[in-house]
């Protein structure tokens, strides 16, 4: 399979207010694999090591930490993390579109065993941080790698098939899909993002996916905000999830720029994060299921919507400076700025595209039409509910 050389790139599309619903899917899909990519190449460092390492903040597409020592530099070697190029939460989210492609209806955990582990197992595609084609298991961090054990080779029930996994955000930064696929209906993305996630993760990593669903679903609704969306999310999380969001929206809301943000943002979440101070040496309790924590990226992700007030450049690149998790944090706050209608620069959009030798909108056009086609099952479904609670004596339905 050989990847497109020069992806055809649409006219943007216009700001929030006349946004369609194409209009959000394709900004919330390609302002997450834009994020991503801006991420990648700062993952796992602080801000002041951001701040020393690119001599100031990123504020576009930069190069590998260690330059040209990329392919052996640990520890991110063999992966050729910057220069536009996106990681394993775009490969996992497009993934999970083609999944969508083949069912044509909503999603549960039967059909990620079905579906997503025969397509990370079985099918080469181009995987440009490896610049080459590759089965995607090779190129999934090893709570991923869990689906294809516990799903191919255990035969463990889908539904609990996410249980001992590591707790981490592996399922949450690839649920946009399911938030669009459910586009102003957070309760329904909520409920089936966790069904899906159930054979991922556990505790906090798979309430965060549900969260997250809800969060993008909440961002297509006709005139929605940031802080529409953080109130759905405060309505539905559980938990440490709840609290950890709570009190990071608190802090981010009294804060316009994002220098200014970093530190009171991470104080704000650490109580909550099991990882530690020290992003690449977690502390002996990091990842572990519990009811009073939360990942760390769902909540930095929102606090950073909140503070940018959706703005699509200032909400990625506070995410992108925060460090840590960035990629992920930066998938999911590209993905909720676009849900609401901001439009992703195509400066950023062309040379991620480019750079990473995808097609960044075929996605966005599959899932829309696969949107439409579940929307009219749905009416479908409720009107022969309407019918038969008539037919039993119940409210009579109307058209």
């Amino acid at each position: 399979m050989k990847p497109p050389e020069h992806p055809q790139i649409p006219p943007s599309p216009p700001e929030t207010a006349s946004a369609t619903l194409d209009d959000r899917i394709t900004s919330a899909l390609v302002g997450a694999a834009v994020g991503d990519a801006l991420g990648g190449p700062v993952e796992g460092y602080s801000p002041d090591q951001i701040l020393e390492r690119h001599g100031g903040r990123v504020h576009g597409i930069v190069g590998p930490w260690n330059g040209d020592a990329w392919r052996t530099a640990r520890p991110l070697a063999p992966y050729h993390k910057g220069d536009g190029h996106v990681t394993d939460d775009t490969l996992l989210t497009h993934a999970l579109i083609r999944v969508y492609a083949k069912v044509r209806d909503h999603l549960d955990a039967y059909a990620i065993a079905d579906h997503l582990v025969p397509d990370l197992m079985n099918t080469p595609r181009w995987i440009p941080e490896l610049e080459a084609e590759a089965l995607p298991l090779h190129r999934v961090f090893l709570a991923e790698k869990w689906l294809v054990a516990r799903l191919h080779y255990g035969h463990v029930d889908p539904r609990e098939a996410g249980t001992g996994n590591i707790v981490n955000c592996g399922a949450a930064m690839y649920m946009a899909p399911v938030g669009l696929v459910n586009a102003a209906n957070p309760h329904a993305a909520y409920a089936e993002a966790l069904d899906i996630a159930g054979a991922h993760q556990s505790s906090y990593g798979r309430e965060a996916a549900g969260v997250f669903a809800a969060a993008v679903a909440a961002a297509c609704a006709p005139g929605a905000t940031p802080e529409s969306v953080v109130d759905t999310c405060l309505a539905l999380a559980k938990d440490g999830t709840r609290e950890a969001i709570e009190k990071v929206c608190e802090v981010a809301a009294r804060h316009s720029d994002f220098e200014s943000a970093l530190t009171p943002i991470r104080q704000a979440v650490a109580p909550y994060d099991t990882v530690g101070p020290d992003y690449r040496s977690p502390s002996l309790g990091a990842r572990r299921p519990s009811r009073l924590h939360a990942i760390e990226e769902l909540p930095v992700a929102l606090g950073m919507l909140l503070m940018a007030s959706g703005d699509y450049r200032r909400t990625v690149l506070g995410s992108v400076n925060y460090g840590r998790d960035c990629d992920s944090i930066a998938t999911m706050s590209g993905a909720l700025s676009g849900a609401l209608g901001h439009r992703v620069p195509e400066d950023w959009a062309k040379q991620v595209a480019d750079a990473s030798r995808l097609d960044l909108w075929e996605p966005a056009r599959t899932l829309a039409a696969v949107t439409r086609e579940v929307f009219d099952r749905d009416v479908q479904r409720r009107r022969a509910h309407e019918r038969a609670l008539t037919a039993l004596g119940g409210p009579e339905c109307s058209d």
